[in-house]
């Protein structure tokens, strides 16, 4: 059976005579094949397979997919194709002539780079750095597209793809800007009846002017968020068809494709977060005259800029969870009734929640990774610059500069070193490796290694070119070794990940052969291992916050009193230096989900076995790299909220003017303030991982309608309603985000208000601001635990089906794959919802403390 490229079935009776046909056309020299079963007929074995998965190799045929003639393959695949979506800002360029765009483009560079030469020559860099990134960032979208998109069959599921998830990210990022705007307008009244700290009145900087400059950070923030998530979704459902097409000739192919479609997003998302806070940076700088006589110090320039991180922050907090939602909501339900119900195979087109799924892929993954990152690298650079203008400012450095916008520097040349690793994936095997197959993740390995390498030179040249001062002229040495320390803290991360997630090695294997038993020791083995990989984090992350701190504070650089201060910049710096490959970790982020995608359109389109064999080798590794970026995510998570919160202590004592250097637990309601921390993680992943849940109950119920309503369907003599379930996980993503996300946004600001009153009327004027901070403190180190234990116990559950599905122990469809299933259905809402999640929520908190700060004084 099959259906035609009008999404109308027939039937087709194929004659003995044409039958040969289709087998002579069949050219596979290395291992045979079999008739796909829509054809009606016993798939019988034209040439034994040599079964090679089971020693997790693949033939010949899986590196150098031979290209079968599968013209008349019966296929089944969706007709969902409706008018392309762009967004309004395209299609205004579009109608307006190339020279009066060019114009303005040329108006709009000299603009910045006017501001950049009145501020500094270190902006000016950065601003450089930052346009040839996004320059180099056109050419790798030119050189993916101009890729072939394969047969019409793959182009039309692409096209569905597309369709849904740019609907989907219409609507949410629709609702998301309104919140938006709402919360904005309660931060300009908020804003408008605050106090002021000294050195804003000595500047003449009225609650007014700081109102609106925090306000328009903060929009600012949210757009430039928004914009990285749809940059990540735009790339991943272009080139996932593209990846597709490639499998069907190289896997070498196929994996640079996606790996420099995952870079562009990445040298884009990277690029934006930089560019966005200098262009802040430099427009206040110009605008209130910084260092002029009577205008505001530049120390205390940085502290201008946190409505920037906070929308950042609240963008990636709702993207995450409505893409993790919406992902995992379909993921579950197709798994469920498809595979375990109706055993049918993963992508099959015969699941109505298919189509729904692969949106997932894209909206969850890509877009909500995008905006994730963005957030991260701009808050982790905000609190940055003010640890580093506070620094400055106690040791009475003349030219602080340096310091303030060193994070900036580090990021430009993250923007090289990992184009540069991007750029070394190369589209043709090495001529070293003598096995059969060439493991994409060794190769990924690679460009990570070189990309390490160049961030430990170019850092260490960084340190020397801007910390360099006469008071301590070994202080930059020290900075330098904190900022090794950062980077062998991420490759550290990425390992540690990557063990327990990656089938190669014996946590995921003793977890599949745990689904030899049954469902029941696969769930409590998958347990086990998540609470099990959160030591080895703690200890890094532990043993990285002490390192960097000693090291700072043994810099030479010390107050008037001569008390050492680098302590704080030296893990500020560590920080960094654990990001400085933050382009190309999202680069091998993104390349998981494009080859996601890819497997299902090859499976949707009933290609060759061989091409699926590679899609699912990709997938595989993909699998693997998601797992290992949510480490490192986590990891940068925990030290950018340290910094964080250290920036909410210094932004504390300068409206209070007095010292706040400590926050004592043993002060009930201080305690009571910890409780409430932990407390909000475990019930945020609660709604999380519930709202998935509901979700995939609808999507559940919807299937199961289908099969009963259609029978058709599994012989695909009647088409499933695609178009039905992704509705459902539409509406559902969106209805579901609401609360979650609300909890997280008014729990900080609620417990600080309430306990300021309440330190009113005791007589302890800082009470509200203690209370939050202890908050602050017991919500990162819960959520750090939280976040690593959901994200690793996922993946492991994920790969662990993955392995079994190569063939071993029964391979697919036997009971331990059944098991494994269950296990990765429960682990769904873990990795791709409520973990990620939460570490955006762990900095969200961070950030909203920082532009509340003084209203809980």
């Amino acid at each position: 059976m099959s259906f035609d490229c009008g999404g109308n079935f027939f039937v087709t009776a194929l004659t003995h005579h044409r039958l040969r046909n289709v087998i002579s056309k069949i050219q596979r020299p290395s291992s045979g094949g079999e008739l796909p079963h829509s054809t009606g007929f016993s798939s019988q074995p034209i040439v034994r397979r040599a079964n090679s998965a089971q020693n997790m190799m693949m033939d010949e045929d899986v590196e150098q997919a031979s290209l079968m003639s599968f013209n008349d393959r019966p296929r089944a695949f969706p007709n969902m194709r409706s008018k392309t979506y762009s967004p309004l800002i395209f299609r205004i360029l579009r109608k307006l002539n190339v020279r009066v765009v060019s114009i303005i483009l040329l108006l709009c560079f000299g603009a910045i780079f006017y501001m950049g030469a009145s501020t500094s020559p270190i902006i000016l860099f950065v601003f450089i750095v930052c346009i040839f990134s996004f320059l180099l960032s056109i050419y790798l979208t030119k050189w993916v597209l101009a890729k072939d998109e394969g047969p019409p069959e793959m182009v039309q599921i692409s096209d569905a793809i597309r369709d849904g998830a740019e609907g989907f990210f219409r609507t949410q990022y629709s609702t998301i800007s309104k919140m938006a705007i709402l919360l904005a307008f309660v931060i300009l009244c908020i804003y408008l009846f605050r106090s002021l700290t000294p050195q804003q009145e000595a500047a003449g900087l009225g609650r007014a002017m700081s109102a609106y400059i925090t306000v328009a950070a903060f929009l600012l923030g949210a757009l430039c968020s928004g914009i990285a998530g749809y940059v990540g979704m735009w790339v991943s459902v272009r080139a996932n068809v593209r990846v597709s097409s490639a499998a069907r000739r190289s896997a070498r192919e196929a994996l640079q494709i996606a790996v420099r479609a995952g870079g562009f997003s990445a040298l884009v998302v990277v690029g934006m977060a930089v560019i966005g806070i200098a262009i802040l940076y430099s427009t206040f700088y110009v605008w209130l005259g910084v260092d002029s006589p009577g205008a505001m110090s530049v120390n205390d320039l940085p502290l201008l800029l946190v409505g920037y991180g906070f929308g950042a922050s609240f963008v990636a907090l709702f993207a995450q969870l409505g893409g993790g939602i919406y992902t995992k909501g379909a993921d579950v339900g197709a798994d469920l009734v498809g595979k375990v119900e109706q055993g049918i195979p993963e992508d099959d087109p015969r699941n109505p929640a298919v189509i729904a799924d692969l949106v997932g892929d894209n909206v969850g993954d890509c877009a909500a990774r995008g905006a994730d990152l963005f957030e991260s690298i701009a808050a982790e650079i905000i609190s940055a610059m003010i640890l580093g203008g506070t620094m400055a400012k106690k040791c009475k450095i003349e030219d602080p500069s340096g310091f303030i916008l060193f994070p900036l520097v580090v990021h430009s040349f993250d923007l090289v070193i990992s184009s540069i690793g991007i750029l070394s994936i190369k589209g043709t095997r090495d001529a070293s490796v003598k096995s059969p197959v060439e493991d994409p993740m060794a190769v990924l390995q690679k460009g990570y290694s070189l990309t390490i390498i160049l961030a430990v030179l170019t850092f260490g040249a960084s340190t020397r070119w801007l910390l360099y001062t006469e008071q301590a002229p070994s202080a930059w040495f020290s900075f330098a070794l904190c900022g090794l320390v950062g980077i062998i803290t991420a490759y550290a991360f990425v390992w540690i990940s990557k063990y327990y997630t990656d089938y190669k090695h014996e946590p995921v294997r003793t977890l599949a052969l745990a689904s030899s038993t049954g469902h029941g020791t696969n769930i409590i083995a998958g347990v086990s291992l998540g609470l099990e990989s959160t030591a080895l984090p703690v200890l890094v992350i532990s043993v990285a916050i002490i390192s960097a701190y000693w090291l700072g504070n043994t810099s030479g650089l010390v107050d008037e009193n001569g008390i050492p201060t680098g302590g704080l910049f030296g893990t500020a710096v560590a920080t960094m230096g654990m990001l400085s490959t933050a382009a190309y970790v999202l680069t091998m982020d993104m390349f998981g989900p494009i080859a996601d995608n890819a497997g299902g359109i090859v499976e949707m389109s009933q290609q060759p076995e061989s091409v699926r064999e590679i899609t699912d080798l990709l997938d595989a590794v993909g699998n693997t790299t998601k797992a290992t970026t949510k480490g490192f995510a986590i990891g940068s998570a925990a030290l950018a909220s340290f910094l964080l919160f250290s920036a909410y202590m210094d932004e504390v004592s300068a409206f209070a003017s007095v010292s706040f250097k400590e926050v004592d637990i043993a002060i009930p309601e201080v305690f009571v303030g910890g409780l409430l921390g932990s407390m909000l993680i475990f019930l945020f992943s609660a709604w999380a991982c519930a709202a998935v849940g509901r979700t995939a109950q609808e999507v559940v119920n919807e299937v199961r309608r289908q099969f009963i309503e259609r029978p058709g369907i599994m012989e695909y003599k009647e088409k499933p309603d695609y178009s039905r379930c992704v509705a459902i996980v539409a509406s559902a993503a969106l209805r579901e985000m609401i609360k979650p996300g609300a909890l997280a946004i008014a729990s900080p600001i609620v417990v600080g208000l309430v306990f300021r009153v309440l330190g009113y009327y005791t007589g302890q004027p800082l009470l509200g601001a203690k209370v939050v901070a202890s908050m602050l403190m017991f919500a990162t180190v819960s959520g750090i635990l939280m976040a690593l234990f959901l994200n690793t116990a996922g993946g492991a559950w994920d790969n662990a089906k993955k392995y079994i599905e190569t063939g071993a122990l029964g391979g697919k469809g036997s009971e331990a794959h059944k098991a494994a299933v269950t296990g990765d259905t429960v682990g769904d809402p873990f990795k791709d919802t409520a973990g990620p999640s939460i570490h955006v929520l762990i900095k969200m908190l961070a950030t909203i403390t920082l532009v509340m700060a003084p209203v809980f004084l």
